[in-house]
């Protein structure tokens, strides 16, 4: 599938606009029509109060003083309601049965569920050299120990709901994360079941024993009323001379999931020591699922790549952590800005795929109780784990429209556009396709070496 992509990328070579040159020049602008979008970030404010559900968002200074406002890179928002027929924008028609860690994408390749290729490919091959690294600062950080523990019984005095809320986002901003928000913890977040040992540690017995360790279940019985989510974004000049399936691509989630988990352990251990109950979820040690914490959190919605939920202003290109609390706090509402109606239409993840594992069906389907688009999460784990032509794969981020763009006002304007409906998502890709985005590869950006001997699955 990788070899029929190069070659459609080949077979397709034509005039494209250098988006570069172009940003040069207002009058571009003027000839794309796009010249009222660029003033999409002075009317953010107007959309935002605009909400049926008479939700107020805190003001500047309300919201963080270290970031007064979050950032939607030029979106249009609204805010959307979360009760027992919503969570967000998602449609929920039935029950929604929790989740075995196990049964998850990873979990089943290591139980050579999904074939013995996928199971060599996840622990018997070399990865990129740096993924060690970042797996051996994840590591000590994994820990139950670390990640939970009890609160300190001399509780201190804390402020009101609000201000507390406030407080916390600014110190998530001051410990580096790229975005923050608060939200109502959803009981079906939560694995009914944390694999044991979990993923980190069976890797590394694994691999230091040459024997993999019985894989057992524990449950998963914690409760709490708020979860606090932390955002990372991943570094976007690697991820422009990426082709999205190299050595490079699990590097760029790694370096995300390190900087959130250290975020997420700080976080928690701080409140613990305010003397409330603090849980931290990172990639080396996680008792929930992260995307129905983020679309709760107000930092994103669900897309047509799956369970994948979506940033305003990074799409998916970004990796996330959080923290189940009941330090009493106040909630951000979830957010709408248009990703059902843009994905509807997109399709440029489906049909870039090397796995071909997600939907091209016009409308999401019932999954577990909920609408989704159905994409299947084991052909995509499959690829991932044996790709030899890198470590893992991001395609469907780098194709993306929302997710593979520069800092700069078209960019705003292009997501303003793309947050407007279905007809203003076809304009954005028509755009999008003409510039070039996502098929690029900017060789300038690629700083890292490949080594491909190292992806070849031992069989």
């Amino acid at each position: 599938m990788v070899d029929s992509i190069k070659s459609k990328k080949e077979s397709e070579k034509k005039f494209q606009v250098g988006r570069r040159g172009f940003l040069k020049t207002s009058a571009a602008a003027a000839a794309m029509g796009v010249l009222g979008a660029i003033k999409a970030p002075a009317k953010i404010a107007e959309a935002i109060s605009a909400s049926s559900y008479g939700y107020i968002p805190g003001g500047k200074g309300k919201w963080s003083k270290l970031c007064p406002e979050p950032n939607y890179g030029g979106a249009t928002v609204r805010y959307a309601e979360n009760n027992d027929q919503w969570l967000g924008t998602s449609k929920i028609i039935g029950p929604i049965q929790r989740k075995s860690e196990k049964d998850m994408g990873f979990g089943l390749a290591i139980q050579g569920t999904l074939g013995a290729k996928a199971h060599n490919g996840f622990l018997k091959r070399r990865s990129y050299p740096l993924v060690g690294g970042f797996g051996t600062a994840i590591g000590p950080i994994s820990l139950n120990t670390i990640v939970d523990g009890k609160p300190n019984p001399e509780s201190l005095p804390i402020p009101d709901p609000e201000q507390m809320s406030m407080h916390i986002k600014d110190m998530a901003y001051y410990l580096r994360a790229d975005e923050v928000g608060i939200g109502k913890m959803p009981e079906y977040a939560y694995y009914s079941n944390q694999m044991d040992p979990g993923l980190n540690d069976f890797l590394v017995i694994s691999r230091t024993t040459g024997k993999e360790p019985p894989l057992g279940e524990k449950p998963v019985t914690e409760k709490m009323p708020y979860v606090i989510v932390v955002m990372v974004e991943q570094h976007l000049e690697s991820h422009l001379a990426s082709t999205g399936y190299d050595g490079i691509s699990s590097c760029l989630s790694y370096r995300c999931y390190h900087a959130t988990a250290n975020i997420a352990v700080i976080m928690a251990k701080y409140i613990r020591e305010l003397g409330y109950h603090a849980r931290a979820h990172h990639f080396g040690n996680y008792a929930a699922a992260m995307p129905p914490c983020i679309i709760a959190a107000g930092m994103g919605e669900l897309t047509r790549t799956g369970d994948c939920a979506a940033h305003p202003r990074m799409g998916f290109r970004n990796k996330v952590a959080a923290i189940t609390t009941d330090l009493p706090l106040v909630p951000d509402k979830p957010i709408d800005f248009g990703m059902l109606d843009f994905c509807r239409v997109c399709n440029k993840c489906a049909e870039n795929c090397p796995s071909q594992a997600i939907s091209s069906d016009l409308d999401p389907v019932e999954m577990n109780g909920y609408l989704r688009w159905n994409s299947d999460f084991k052909k995509c784990t499959v690829f991932r784990v044996s790709n030899e032509e890198g470590t893992s794969c991001h395609r469907c981020i780098k194709v993306c429209p929302w997710s593979s763009k520069e800092n700069s006002w078209f960019h705003e304007a292009g997501i303003w556009i793309g947050s407007k409906g279905e007809s203003s998502a076809r304009l954005l890709r028509s755009i999008d396709d003409m510039f070039g985005y996502g098929t690029e590869i900017v060789e300038k950006y690629r700083w890292w070496i490949e080594w491909p001997d190292l992806y070849k699955v031992p069989m």
